[in-house]
């Protein structure tokens, strides 16, 4: 009895001594979490008109300038490039607003276009002083702009037709070509296409203006013919058009 005694009072301490060590090895201290991933930069934002004060039909050029931004967009366009410009045609006096976003924040800016009521047309003559029928009707009829891939005249160009209207009224003798024109993306063939379709698509509306349909041929060159050169969707806008040419 006294050997198992002997015995019991080694083998307890020791048991105590491996479930103390257990219980530590147990209680390591966790790792700590990762650093959260820093955040860029606020965004930056800048938006100007250039004229920004224009005749009725007239058009206004619109330049945008951002950094650090994922989400560009521009009330009443929609998405943007981080920089870049476009033309306008506001029948009214417009703000026009740009928002540029990333994880950081949100930046605005700002350009009002003023649109002040065009002069009334010159009378109807063969020619007003010096000035030709070929002059008068270049720097009278506006060009017609079309959202991409399609030849839908939209409400901002409703107003440009009943000024080019107004100006043919007053000058029955002159015809002209309509060119329908798009910008570089899609086949050569689908181009041609569609730029007759915009061609067409401005005849229409004008001989609903009460324009003689005679008065007007049409011819599509595709993307064959751009004003612009630049592969962005500023400079595409530029070239997805209906462009008036003096003929008689």
């Amino acid at each position: 009895m006294k050997a198992r005694k002997i015995q019991w009072i080694h083998i307890v301490p020791a048991l105590a001594l491996v479930l103390l060590a257990a219980a530590c090895a147990k209680k390591k201290p966790a790792a700590p979490p990762p650093p959260p991933a820093a955040l860029p930069p606020a965004p930056t934002a800048m938006l100007t008109a250039n004229p920004n004060t224009i005749e009725g039909g007239q058009a206004s050029t619109l330049t945008w300038k951002t950094d650090f931004a994922s989400d560009i967009s521009i009330d009443g366009i929609g998405k943007v490039d981080p920089s870049g410009s476009m033309k306008v045609t506001p029948t009214e006096s417009t703000t026009y607003r740009l928002v540029a976003k990333n994880d950081s924040g949100m930046k605005e800016a700002t350009a009002r276009i003023t649109v002040t009521p065009a002069p009334a047309a010159p009378p109807t003559t063969s020619s007003t002083g010096n000035e030709s029928d070929a002059r008068l009707f270049s720097s009278n009829m506006k060009d017609v702009y079309f959202e991409y891939d399609s030849y839908e005249i939209t409400p901002q160009y409703q107003s440009v037709i009943q000024s080019d209207a107004h100006f043919l009224q007053q000058h029955p003798s002159i015809t002209f070509l309509i060119e329908g024109h798009c910008d570089e993306r899609g086949s050569i063939e689908y181009n041609l296409t569609l730029g007759e379709y915009r061609a067409n698509a401005a005849k229409q509306a004008l001989v609903q203006q009460g324009i003689s349909a005679a008065r007007i041929r049409t011819i599509s060159y595709g993307k064959e013919k751009p004003v612009c050169t630049e592969s962005t969707e500023s400079c595409w806008q530029q070239n997805r058009r209906a462009h008036f040419v003096y003929s008689k």
